[in-house]
């Protein structure tokens, strides 16, 4: 069964989406994320991926407080994103209830750093953000695109030790258009014990269904899911 993840992007305190990754598309959707989250729970999620909007783009952790709200009332196992780029803002996020975090930006621009928290953190902690655009890996929110290629930069840190990637087409992030099913069945043909995460694109419950039948163990999802397009109570029937 395929892993259900939704997601709750933070800007100011409060639950928005983005259509990739423009951050003049924001639309709230709920002043109160804990609200949220206590819905996601009730209807048996389990996962939950909070990500950092304001802090991707100041380049440190900014809504630290709402992750520990949500952590604090709800048991949902949090993986954390967003403007972690030294010690401490891992610290906080880890102190702030985070059981998980994904670095993206880390990975490319400060390689030997994401190799010391492989290594303090272990490989169920880390989890490698690899958000693509053109085939290219994008950084610092998605405002800046690298040199590095996906495929290659995948392999490198899979040597390493990375056993969970998050994985976001940022061409379909938001957009409502259906994930990348065929992007994500390329990493798992060459990468078969990866714990992969699809994110970006889905847009109603039949393309969570394509990605579980693909093989894909996660799916990340949002603006389906605050639009109605996907229920909760859709989602239930396969957890």
């Amino acid at each position: 069964m395929i892993e259900l993840i939704p997601a709750i992007d933070l800007i100011d305190g409060k639950c928005v989406r983005l259509s990739q990754g423009d951050y003049d598309t924001k639309q709230i959707y709920n002043e109160n994320p804990v609200e949220v989250a206590k819905e996601f729970e009730a209807y048996g999620i389990q996962r939950l991926h909070v990500v950092d909007l304001d802090g991707a783009a100041s380049q440190h952790v900014v809504n630290y407080r709402v992750l520990d709200r949500i952590a604090g009332q709800t048991s949902l196992k949090i993986d954390f994103g967003g403007g972690i780029k030294s010690d401490e803002d891992l610290v906080i996020a880890f102190d702030n209830g985070a059981q998980m975090v994904t670095l993206g930006s880390v990975a490319v621009k400060h390689p030997e750093l994401f190799d010391k928290w492989l290594g303090m953190y272990g490989s169920e902690k880390i989890i490698l953000g690899a958000d693509t655009k053109n085939g290219k890996i994008a950084v610092n929110g998605w405002k800046e695109e690298s040199t590095q290629e996906l495929m290659p930069f995948l392999a490198d840190y899979i040597n390493k030790g990375v056993k969970k990637v998050l994985c976001t087409d940022i061409s379909r992030d938001g957009m409502l258009e259906g994930p990348s099913v065929n992007l994500y069945k390329q990493i798992m043909e060459a990468h078969p014990e990866l714990h992969l995460i699809a994110s970006g694109g889905v847009s109603r419950l039949d393309d969570i269904l394509a990605l579980e039948a693909a093989g894909i163990p996660a799916v990340v999802f949002g603006k389906a899911l605050y639009e109605g397009r996907i229920t909760l109570k859709e989602l239930s029937s396969l957890i």
